[in-house]
């Protein structure tokens, strides 16, 4: 009785700590100060045509910074955790692991490297069209994540995925390092030409820094489904 005394308090004191949040949404009749200056500030000040991209990028180019720190953390704890010695494993083999059925093998021989290549081109037009590093990445490991279901037995190259992973966060932090010091702050995209606006070749820096973003992002999501396996040493 008591349990389900405080079960109910909890949800009611959450329910009148939601309800003026609730009460007070809604769409604005227009965009406030703030986005009124990203909505016309960020066409000629970095030549995206995708806004979402240029506050994401540049703007709050910090805070992409901790999401992407967060991600590796994450990835690394998963890492960590799911291991065969963590799991009470030990050195013994692990059990035999259905075989996939030939649907699946041939879906994912047909669909792989069309995966891949959509990936990249999110990645690549996130300046142009709504997508970006995040999306492409995840697109990128549901790729491998279709390789994983379709032959249970494989294992994902640690070396690479690690060695991905380091270059991409290094180049990353690099680009955001050379923003604050040739142009106005960090992650500032103008440090490399901005070009024509709607244009593949345009916005600065920010497809390149998508593009680091989005290998960053699909090494690090494919390493905790490989870890999500509970085949690793």
């Amino acid at each position: 009785m008591m349990r389900r005394v405080l079960v109910f308090l909890a949800v009611a004191g959450l329910a009148a700590a939601l309800l003026p949040l609730a009460l007070g949404t809604g769409v604005p009749e227009a965009p406030g100060a703030l986005a009124t200056a990203y909505l016309e500030d960020a066409p000629g000040d970095f030549g995206a045509a995708n806004v979402v991209t240029a506050i994401v990028v540049s703007y709050r180019g910090f805070d992409t910074l901790g999401e992407v720190a967060v991600l590796f953390a994450a990835t690394a704890g998963v890492g960590a955790l799911l291991t065969r010695k963590r799991l009470g494993i030990g050195d013994a083999e692990p059990a035999d692991k259905p075989a996939a059925t030939e649907i699946l093998v041939t879906a994912t021989g047909l669909l792989t490297g069309l995966l891949v290549m959509f990936g990249v081109y999110i990645f690549l037009h996130g300046h142009l069209t709504p997508g970006g590093g995040f999306q492409g990445g995840v697109v990128i490991a549901t790729a491998l994540l279709l390789g994983l279901l379709a032959r249970p037995e494989s294992k994902l190259s640690h070396g690479i995925l690690s060695a991905v992973e380091s270059l991409s966060g290094a180049a990353y932090v690099g680009m955001g390092l050379a923003g604050a010091f040739l142009a106005w702050g960090f992650l500032d995209p103008r440090v490399l030409p901005l070009g024509r606006i709607g244009s593949l070749v345009s916005a600065g820096s920010i497809p390149v820094i998508y593009s680091l973003i989005g290998l960053k992002v699909g090494a690090e999501l494919s390493g905790i489904l490989d870890a999500l396996k509970g085949d690793r040493e």
